[in-house]
């Protein structure tokens, strides 16, 4: 179960450094193989392969009214390793879908990763904050 946020840079060649505490779970859930691909608020999903292929299949199972959501997550699907010291190229194509240049946040989200340009997360972050909290949550005391 990934959780927290992390605020990473990608090196010149696009590569990102996995936090630390992230890398002993993704070597032994996933032998370090990921998947990463577009989501469709503006940033990009990061699975440890296993999540993935699970991800994937209800994807592939969805109906064709549904096809430009199986061409979104799975025509945008790149397979990537670990490298050794932890890091993990994103790719051109998808770093320019998701506007992220250098600075990003690595979110945990359960089963996977969000990726997002920093300043995009901090200024969606900032709206969902100054908004309505959703009726899920009416039964929640915090």
């Amino acid at each position: 179960m990934f959780q927290g946020a992390s605020s990473v840079s990608l090196d010149a060649k696009g590569r990102l450094s996995v936090p630390t505490r992230h890398r002993d779970v993704l070597a032994a859930t996933a032998a370090n193989h990921l998947t990463i691909t577009r989501h469709p608020h503006g940033c990009l999903m990061i699975f440890p392969r296993p999540e993935w292929e699970k991800f994937r299949d209800r994807i592939a199972a969805l109906p064709m009214d549904a096809q430009w959501w199986k061409r979104i997550f799975l025509g945008n699907a790149m397979d990537v390793e670990l490298d050794a010291t932890g890091r993990v190229l994103v790719s051109p194509e998808l770093r320019a879908a998701a506007g992220i240049t250098r600075d990003t946040m690595l979110l945990g989200m359960g089963n996977h990763f969000e990726l997002w340009d920093k300043a995009t997360y901090e200024a969606k972050e900032a709206e969902a904050m100054r908004g309505q909290m959703p009726d899920v949550f009416k039964d929640f005391s915090f």
